[in-house]
């Protein structure tokens, strides 16, 4: 089998997700899951696709991912590794997209304006 990738986006993250026949593994940027995210909830986060996919976990998934906070990479990964899974078979999409994990989440940080100390915070005013 060759290998399938995908990517996955959250806020400023990017997540480039590599899958090949294998024993369960997940890497991520070249150390295990569990030491790159080392918080359970997170790692709950990225395992949860695999864990909807009955033959998911007979695959390794080697993961780079870059820029972002460790939520935004998590959540990066999690898309990654649903669209990978949907490359695999077509038939997971349904049960991935009931769950939410087929839609990239597209907001972002509101960039800062001029004139002001951030995107809408303004400058204490007062009229004396």
């Amino acid at each position: 089998m060759e290998v399938l990738n995908a990517i996955g986006r959250r806020k400023a993250a990017v997540a480039r997700v590599y899958l090949k026949k294998g024993k369960g593994a997940i890497m991520v940027n070249g150390r295990k899951m569990e030491d790159y995210f080392t918080t359970k909830h997170i790692q709950n986060k990225v395992k949860h696709p695999i864990s909807l996919i009955e033959d998911a976990s007979e695959y390794d998934y080697n993961i780079n991912v870059d820029g972002g906070g460790f939520r935004g990479q998590a959540e990066a990964v999690q898309l990654g590794i649903a669209r990978v899974l949907v490359k695999l078979n077509e038939d997971n999409k349904p049960v991935l997209k009931a769950h939410k994990m087929m839609t990239r989440d597209a907001r972002v940080v509101e960039r800062k304006k001029y004139g002001k100390p951030k995107a809408r915070k303004s400058f204490q005013f007062s009229k004396r």
